[in-house]
């Protein structure tokens, strides 16, 4: 079997359609540890049963599979999806990545945990903290005389001095705390008196309550500058010289369990005298500690790290208020003394995620009326209000979380998780209802249930300096880092800083300062890497995978660009392993209301390139015209359509890249001189690329209505191969 035979697009396309939106429920795995731009785990278990099954995909997907005895690979890990579907299905596993902290995820997932035990440590390291710290997230309830409830939220703004008077002034962009969605009323502040007001009309919110003065929706500060309230005198920002930014807390959500059942909406604040008083307590008691586990490494320059600099931050510690510092290193300390070592590396592992809700770079969403984590666009945005979530988290009396960022999040998130790896399901739509189907005899972990270990090899390592056997693979499954794309490495760093402190430097890659390595494949401007630093890497990796594959055996990989240069280093990574590429399958992989491209012309759909150094391609797959190619496209977009995905014109370009690289690929794979100077080589395939159609001649057909026929004679069997298959060109 095989997976150019037995992918089945609109099965995989609905399936990942469903899991891209609320991901956490269709694999609650990934709420191990935050990693960017996962791919979806069905298309990846779809793309194993669909390679070593022995029927057609819709008939074992909901099934239990053990492919005992198989061996799969993934160079490049990240968050390791690949790795845990094909571990899922009894298969032997070794990844590699040079993040360590893709590394240490990745095992973190993997690796069996008695999670009884992990959650009666958990539930210790709560109620210590609670004892410790509870009392710096409490506030009075001004609607209901109501006292000590908790917290959800504090909201700060930035504050600079002014230049001209030398008075503190508050960097509004605007003054919208809440709008009418989630809540019943729209939430001004006040810009004269700071209280908060409740407005039907946003557009015309009228005069303040309490001081009479006009409101008003947009702020002074934007676009590097604010005027004075006190004296009118415009200034800029940010000021890196002035040292990491001021904040002022302004705003206050709460929780009151009292009287929840009888309130219609939110409740928010103006801090008052007790609120201003737990921030002096909490800073005088960070002067107080004595830091063991706050890390003061200080921030690399780079691509994203450079904005922090500008913004005056030059130590990770200074993104952090006195609060969060007390608290995380109360939280770091008691870690530091579970003595199960796996139960340690567990709860170290969840204080690092936490750390994403846990700064002052988090950010409060007015629609949603929750905290923004850090990495919420894939970057470090720097805004103007921040918001700080409850660290302890809160708990209502039907044992559901309210709000989120605290450890009653992360550990409940992190116990589903592992317990998922115990009895992991699908998610099956029958009719309107999606099902939640239990796979009995399937299991993530080092362990088979019927006894007996399974291999599972995690390195910290760039997977073409370890030496595999030859011909000893029996697939590689990868989703390779995009060209371009999320500075893995300078945004893991934020989080590595810590986990290092906590966990020492025994685990591998531990030992080095950052998780950046010159190695990486994304492109950067501040290290100087580009186009040929990308083909490069990725043609020295797939050549090491296509040595360490049986003969047949498939390298499948997941990719998407908007930009068309981006494929041709894929295409000549390809040619250099010596492989050819035998199909181009389109799959949904992202989130359509994903913040970092929500707006954009970016594409949701991958291309699967399907690469091996022999075997057989539908014929109803090859073209030699755009005609023919927009015909194929049409028959992809109709395939994701019926799955529930209107196709947009970025997936529809998106598509015809994977296609003509396809093809490229089969024109020049044989008299393909790999010696050749990298840019020449990216030059030859652009070459052959655009002479094969012009993409977008084949978008405007598509978008025209314009129809055409495929080809069905033979035109790579009579080339490549003297067999004569009547539906398949074999290579």
């Amino acid at each position: 079997m095989s997976i150019e035979i037995h992918f089945d697009i609109p099965l995989v396309a609905a399936l990942a359609l469903r899991e891209k939106q609320i991901q956490q429920n269709y694999r609650p795995i990934i709420a191990v540890h935050k990693w960017f731009a996962r791919r979806p785990g069905t298309l990846f278990r779809a793309l194993v049963l669909a390679e070593f099954g022995d029927a057609p995909l819709a008939d074992i997907y909901f099934c239990t599979n053990d492919f005992k005895g198989r061996t799969v690979a993934d160079p490049f890990m990240g968050g390791g999806t690949p790795l845990v579907e094909a571990n899922r299905v009894g298969c032997d596993v070794i990844g590699f990545d040079i993040n360590p902290m893709a590394a240490w995820i990745v095992r973190e997932a993997i690796e069996n945990l008695d999670v009884d035990a992990y959650q009666e440590e958990a539930t210790r390291l709560l109620s210590k903290l609670r004892a410790e710290i509870g009392d710096l997230y409490l506030t009075d309830c001004p609607l209901y005389g109501d006292v000590d409830v908790p917290v959800k939220y504090f909201l700060w703004v930035k504050t600079i001095d002014c230049e001209s008077c030398g008075k503190s002034i508050d960097l509004f962009p605007g003054y919208l705390v809440s709008k009418d969605s989630r809540h019943p009323k729209n939430v001004l502040v006040c810009p004269c008196c700071g209280e908060l007001n409740e407005v039907d009309d946003r557009r015309e919110p009228g005069a303040c309550r309490s001081c009479n003065q006009r409101l008003h929706l947009n702020g002074p500060a934007g676009r590097g500058r604010c005027a004075c309230s006190h004296c009118g005198h415009e200034n800029c920002y940010p000021r890196a010289e002035d040292g990491p930014p001021c904040h002022r807390l302004f705003a206050i959500e709460y929780y009151n369990p009292h009287r929840k059942a009888g309130h219609k909406g939110r409740f928010f604040k103006k801090p008052d005298e007790k609120d201003l008083a737990r921030v002096a307590a909490a800073q005088d008691r960070w002067r107080r500690a004595r830091a063991r586990f706050i890390p003061d490494e200080r921030i690399l320059s780079g691509d994203e790290t450079d904005r922090l600099q500008r913004w005056g931050y030059s130590q990770y510690r200074q993104m952090f208020n006195a609060r969060q510092l007390l608290g995380l290193e109360l939280s770091s300390r008691l870690v530091s003394k579970v003595e199960d070592p796996r139960v340690r590396h567990a709860l170290a592992t969840n204080l690092s995620d936490l750390l994403r809700y846990q700064n002052m770079l988090c950010r409060y969403d007015t629609w949603a009326l929750k905290s923004l984590d850090i990495f919420s666009v894939h970057g470090f945005p720097v805004g103007l209000v921040q918001c700080e979530s409850n660290l302890l988290g809160i708990v209502n009396d039907s044992g559901k979380n309210v709000g989120s960022g605290g450890w009653t999040n992360i550990i409940e998130k992190y116990t589903r998780a592992k317990r998922y790896c115990d009895a992991p399901f699908e998610v099956q739509r029958r009719g309107s209802r999606n099902l939640q189907v239990q796979i009995a005899g399937e299991r993530i972990g080092e362990r088979h249930d019927g006894g007996g270990r399974r291999r599972v090899e995690i390195r910290c390592a760039d997977a073409t300096a370890v030496t595999l056997n030859p011909k000893s693979i029996d697939a590689v499954f990868t989703d390779p880092p995009y060209f371009g794309n999320v500075q893995y490495g300078e945004l893991m760093d934020f989080l590595y800083v810590w986990l290092r402190r906590l966990v020492g430097s025994d685990a591998e890659g531990f030992d080095r300062l950052s998780t950046r390595a010159t190695e990486e494949l994304t492109g950067n401007v501040t290290r100087g890497r580009g186009i040929e630093h990308f083909t490069e890497g990725l043609a020295r990796v797939y050549t090491s995978m296509a040595r360490a594959l049986k003969p047949g055996a498939p390298l499948a990989f997941t990719y998407h660009h908007n930009k068309l240069e981006a494929y041709f280093a894929v295409g000549v990574a390809i040619l250099d392993s010596g492989l050819t590429c035998s199909a181009s399958l389109p799959c949904p992989a992202e989130m359509g209301g994903s913040i970092h491209i929500h707006g954009t012309a970016s594409s949701i759909v991958d291309t699967v390139f399907v690469c091996r150094d022999r075997g057989h391609a539908p014929r109803q797959w090859l073209f030699e015209s755009s005609d023919q190619l927009a015909a194929i496209v049409e028959r992809d977009l109709a395939q994701i359509a019926s799955a529930g995905r209107q196709p947009t014109t970025g997936d529809t370009r998106c598509i015809i890249y994977g296609h003509l690289t396809r093809m490229a690929v089969w024109k020049l794979r044989k008299g393909w001189d790999r010696s050749l100077p990298t840019a020449k080589k990216l030059e030859r395939f652009a070459q052959a690329l655009t002479r094969l159609a012009d993409p977008d001649e084949v978008l405007g057909q598509l978008e025209s209505g314009k129809r055409a026929a495929a080809p069905v004679g033979p035109l790579f069997a009579t080339v490549e191969s003297n067999e004569r298959a009547r539906d398949a060109a074999a290579f």
